[in-house]
C-alpha cells in the first residue's frame, strides 16, 4: 500500500447557497476534525441544542429523491452525497459539516464548489495512518432492471456505472473512473444533476425541488436540451451518476477498497449494496497503511489520494465499523 496518513482540513471555509427541495438560504460550513473522526455532519440554527449524525450507512433515513441522514429523533440533513462525493474524491478522511438548515445547498448541482472550497480551506496530513474497507468477496443486490456490485479491486477504488434512460437526449451512457484527487477532479466534480421538465413539474406539485432551476440543474424536455449552458461533458449524466456513487459510497465510514459496478442505479441501490456489503461480516475487512514520515500538505491539488500500490497491506482490525 501507498504509505499514507489521514488527512483533514486546514482552516474552516463557509459556502452559502439554497436547498434543493426547501428553495430555502443555508450556510455550510467545512472544518477540521480529529483523526478516526470520520464525517460529521453538525446541524445548527435549532431551536434546541445542535445534532450531529456521523456519516454512516446506518444513518440513512431515506433515498427518494437525494441520500438524508439522521437518528432516531428523525432526519438531521437531506441532499448530502455531493459533498460527501468531494471529501471522498479529494482524499480527507476526517471533517464537520455544520450546515444551518435541513439540506446541503446545491450550489451549481455538481460537486465542484466544494472542491473549491476544500482547495481554499487546504490540506493537512494527520499523526494517524489511512485505513481503508477492503472488499473481500463480491456483494450483489437486484431492483427490477437495476443491478449493483461490489467485488474485490486491488488497485484502490474503481466505479463503473452504466445508465439507460429512455430519453433521446441521455440514452443509454456508461463511465468508469478510477478514483484519486486528479481524476475526480478533472472527470467527475463538474457533472451536474439532470432531470426532465416534466418530472420537475411533477416535483413542484407535491413540494418538492423548490430550489432547482436552470443554474444548479441541467434540465431536458422531451426532445432537447433546455439549460443555457449546455452540457460539460457529452455523457455528463453518466458522470454525475458516478460522483451520486462516490458519495453515497462514502457512507462506509473509510475509503473503499473495492470495485463497484451499476446498472439503471440511483442512490437507493447504491445504499442497499452497501448496507449488504457492511451486513456480511466475511465480505471486508479493515486495513491501515504503513507510515511515511508525515508532510503538510497546502491545497488539495497535492493530496495523495490512498491509492493502493505495492507494499503490505496490514489488516488494522475486525469489520466492526457501520
Amino acid at each position: 500500500m501507498k504509505f499514507s496518513r489521514q488527512t483533514t482540513l486546514r482552516s474552516r471555509v463557509t459556502l452559502t447557497g439554497v436547498g434543493v427541495h426547501s428553495g430555502a438560504p443555508v450556510t455550510l460550513v467545512l472544518g477540521p476534525a480529529d483523526t478516526n473522526s470520520g464525517f460529521v455532519f453538525i446541524r445548527t440554527g435549532l431551536d434546541g441544542p445542535d445534532r450531529e449524525v456521523r456519516a454512516a450507512a446506518s444513518a440513512v433515513t431515506a433515498t427518494a429523491f437525494a441520500t438524508v441522514l439522521g437518528d432516531r429523533d428523525g432526519a438531521v440533513v437531506s441532499t448530502a452525497e455531493h459533498v460527501l462525493a468531494a471529501l471522498r474524491g479529494m482524499g480527507i478522511d476526517n471533517a464537520t459539516i455544520e450546515v444551518d438548515g435541513p439540506e446541503i445547498p446545491i450550489m451549481d448541482g455538481s460537486a465542484a464548489p466544494f472542491v473549491a472550497a476544500i482547495d481554499r480551506a487546504g490540506i493537512v496530513q494527520q499523526s494517524a495512518p489511512r485505513r481503508y474497507i477492503e472488499v473481500l468477496k463480491p456483494v450483489q443486490v437486484e431492483f427490477g432492471q437495476s443491478f449493483g456490485e461490489l467485488r474485490p479491486y486491488a488497485a484502490g477504488f474503481r466505479a463503473e456505472v452504466e445508465i439507460d434512460f429512455a430519453h433521446p437526449m441521455i440514452g443509454r451512457q456508461a463511465f468508469n473512473l478510477d478514483l484519486d484527487p486528479d481524476s475526480f477532479r478533472r472527470d467527475i466534480a463538474r457533472a451536474r444533476t439532470f432531470g426532465c421538465m416534466k418530472d420537475v413539474a411533477k416535483l413542484w406539485g407535491a413540494g418538492y425541488a423548490l430550489g432547482a432551476s436552470f443554474d444548479n440543474s441541467v434540465v431536458f424536455d422531451d426532445d432537447r436540451l433546455l439549460s443555457t449552458e449546455g452540457l460539460r461533458y457529452a455523457d455528463e449524466c453518466a458522470r454525475h451518476k458516478v460522483l451520486d456513487v462516490i458519495g453515497d459510497l462514502a457512507l462506509a465510514g473509510l475509503p473503499l477498497v473495492g470495485l463497484y459496478r451499476s446498472v439503471r442505479g440511483g442512490h437507493k441501490l447504491n445504499h442497499a449494496v452497501l448496507t449488504a456489503l457492511m451486513a456480511d461480516r466475511h465480505a471486508w475487512r479493515v486495513v491501515e497503511a504503513e507510515l511515511e514520515p508525515a508532510r503538510r500538505v497546502r491545497t488539495a491539488a497535492e493530496v495523495v489520494g490512498g491509492i493502493l500500490g505495492g507494499g503490505i497491506v496490514a489488516p488494522a482490525f475486525a469489520p466492526d465499523v457501520s
